[in-house]
């Protein structure tokens, strides 16, 4: 006959027969008879703990220095990279506009009888005056220029409307100014707001050539008193700064999304 501890409240033999023919589904068996293997594994994790505490902070110095490393050998091994190709679709630049040529000209001063003695800047001949411009002081220039070309010049362009320019128009401030101008300034649509409408309003219109906006029109709406709005807003903006194209002031055509959003 086997003996075993009776003293050992967790020993198997002695939970079996404590047990015996009674509830094995109480509580109480199932705790004895799983205590062994609970505080084994309660052993093994509280183990596995103290060595992962023991071990995260070397494994942290040892990873910020390998890192530091990497980074240290990937500065020293740059190097310069080839310029990016050139955008063909971009806008030329401005083309250099010479000064216009000087033209000669010949200081001619009226007649006035005087004695001899007492002339201190004689007028040209008819010789000097022959090939050259008379005015009232002498310049040296080309003589061949008779009549100088005009400082702006009517160009094939004057009153076009332009999409593209070498120098966009602009909002007073810049864009910033430009979406914060109409935060504050949009009031959204009673109707809109009871039937919940929203989304994007897009309007054109044209920065003439003092930068007054003008001919303001809806591209795409989403009803609702959304579109009047925006048109309303766009039509009272202050006066922007005007586009340029050869160096002169030109009207510009300008698209703008106008966001109403629910909130």
């Amino acid at each position: 006959m086997k003996i075993f501890d009776w003293n050992n409240a967790v020993n198997p033999e002695r939970v079996e027969l404590v047990f015996e023919q009674r509830n094995k589904a109480y509580g109480g068996y199932i705790l004895r008879r799983d205590y062994t293997k609970r505080v084994v594994y309660a052993l093994i994790v509280s183990i596995v703990g103290i060595a992962l505490l023991v071990a995260i902070p070397k494994l942290v110095s040892v990873l910020s220095k390998s890192v530091l490393e990497t980074k240290t050998t990937m500065t020293e091994a740059v190097t310069l990279l080839e310029p990016p190709p050139i955008d063909k679709s971009a806008p030329p630049p401005p083309p250099v506009i010479p000064p216009p040529p000087v033209q000669q000209t010949i200081k001619f001063t009226p007649p006035k009888v005087v004695k001899d003695e007492e002339v201190v800047d004689p007028p040209p001949t008819q010789e000097e005056i022959k090939d050259v411009q008379v005015s009232i002081k002498t310049v040296e220039g080309d003589k061949d220029i008779i009549d100088l070309p005009d400082e702006n010049p009517i160009g094939e362009d004057e009153g076009k409307i332009f999409t593209v320019v070498e120098e966009m128009p602009g909002f007073p401030g810049g864009e910033g100014k430009l979406f914060e101008y109409l935060q504050k300034n949009i009031k959204y649509p009673p109707v809109a707001r009871e039937n919940g409408i929203q989304g994007r309003v897009y309007v054109t219109f044209v920065v003439d050539k003092d930068g007054k906006i003008k001919d303001a029109k809806i591209l795409r709406g989403i009803g609702g008193g959304c579109d009047e709005e925006a048109l309303r807003v766009i039509r009272t903006m202050p006066q922007w700064k005007a586009g340029r194209q050869n160096g002169r002031s030109v009207q510009v055509q300008y698209n703008l999304p106008v966001n109403f959003t629910l909130k």
